[in-house]
């Protein structure tokens, strides 16, 4: 049976007794093996499900549904979540690594939580097209947007169920290039090989002192 969401208006507290599955991310972020870190504002967590070597949330323990409910009073916990995502990503481990921080513009679960996922999109997990669509097309929504909307307007301004639906739908494109493959198993199995091979290969030439064109 199909996963039922929540439809408009309903609210989680709903479903606190009846462990909906939409409400996933409040046990996890109290699981000690997927907490990053943790301060007086944020849970930092890493997706139980990640789309990219490195996927992480960052979860405001101010109960906070959605982006809907923010107003001008969360500019400075926004600010921080910013912050503690950017600061996240400067870890060695990260060193490699090219990162989008930002939000669905229509997130599933609750509660509100900022991604701060690597670009290389290679996850086990990562499996169809609106997986990624999800972060590849404008219904991945750039934190300083977000940011910029709240301070100019007082709320998020967020795309129409028909736009997210659009992007959902969009062709599958890689996100580094042109190519466009019909199915979304052959971009994985095919074209980000090719890329592996030759990131693999500008190391070596690097390490060497030569440079690849």
């Amino acid at each position: 049976m199909p996963k039922r969401k929540l439809s408009e208006g309903e609210h989680p507290e709903k479903f606190k007794t009846s462990g909906h599955w939409s409400l996933g991310l409040l046990k996890t972020m109290e699981d000690p093996k997927f907490i990053v870190q943790s301060d007086n504002l944020t849970t930092v967590i890493k997706d139980a499900y990640p789309k990219a070597e490195f996927h992480y949330l960052v979860l405001p323990k101010q109960n906070l549904s959605n982006l809907k409910e923010i107003t001008k009073e969360h500019i400075t916990l926004l600010e921080h979540m910013d912050r503690v995502a950017k600061e996240l990503i400067t870890d060695h481990k990260h060193k490699s690594k090219t990162f989008k921080i930002g939000y669905h513009a229509e997130a599933s679960m609750f509660r509100l939580h900022l991604h701060v996922i690597s670009d290389d999109m290679n996850s086990i997990c990562l499996k169809t097209k609106k997986h990624w669509n999800s972060f590849n097309s404008d219904f991945f929504l750039k934190s300083s947007d977000i940011l910029l909307d709240v301070k100019e307007h007082g709320k998020v301004i967020l795309p129409s169920k028909d736009a997210c639906k659009k992007y959902m739908e969009l062709p599958l494109k890689c996100h580094k290039c042109d190519y466009k493959p019909k199915k979304y198993p052959r971009l994985k199995k095919t074209h980000f090989k090719t890329f592996e091979i030759k990131f693999k290969y500008r190391l070596v030439l690097l390490k060497f002192g030569r440079c690849l064109d």
